[in-house]
């Protein structure tokens, strides 16, 4: 299920107070008080810094580690904020979620609570297909892509009850499995 009518939701992105610019996303992403949390649910992500380390992915097998991302989970962990997210997904794998699997260990290692949730093996428990992300369980800032991955931007939604919202992560986070462990199930 899709989250809102997409023409309308990319019409909303152009304009209004809930666009969240650059600056006004790193406002949210340093200034939340308890909790991070996002649902992932693309097979590839086209953002802007990681496409050249994806094509070096894909040439060498190696991939650069995303230590700033480490060090902002850190802090946020030294802060005593959580940060989350659950990955849905069907196997087998894209090329870009292999490679985003190179840096999940360390986000892993850094705090991150990182689950897989694989339609594969578990049946979809009700979850949208709509990437978001749910800070403190009471904002709601949700991610819009085109087709092929490119973030169109980010519209932090304004007078709703957040609820369903944190049925979702509930929902996500109950059927599906710790990244360490689901790489070790293969």
């Amino acid at each position: 299920m899709r989250l809102g009518d997409k023409k309308r939701g990319e019409e909303k992105l152009r304009s209004g107070d809930n666009w969240l610019t650059r600056d006004a996303w790193a406002a949210q992403w340093q200034n939340f008080e308890r909790s991070a949390w996002r649902l992932e649910t693309l097979p590839v992500y086209k953002v802007g810094p990681e496409e050249g380390e994806l094509e070096r992915f894909l040439a060498t097998g190696e991939a650069e580690p995303p230590t700033h991302w480490y060090e902002e989970l850190r802090e946020h962990a030294a802060a005593g904020r959580t940060v989350g997210r659950v990955h849905t997904l069907t196997s087998p794998l894209s090329d870009y979620l292999r490679f985003e699997f190179t840096a999940y260990p360390g986000s892993v290692d850094a705090g991150e609570d990182v689950r897989i949730l694989d339609y594969s093996r578990t049946p979809n428990p009700g979850l949208p297909d709509q990437d978001f992300w749910l800070f403190d369980d009471e904002v709601v800032v949700l991610m819009h892509y085109a087709e092929d991955g490119t973030q169109l931007g980010r519209e932090r939604l304004v007078d709703l009850d957040p609820e369903p919202y944190v049925r979702y992560k509930e929902l996500a986070i109950q059927h599906s499995v710790p990244f360490l462990e689901y790489v070790a199930k293969g």
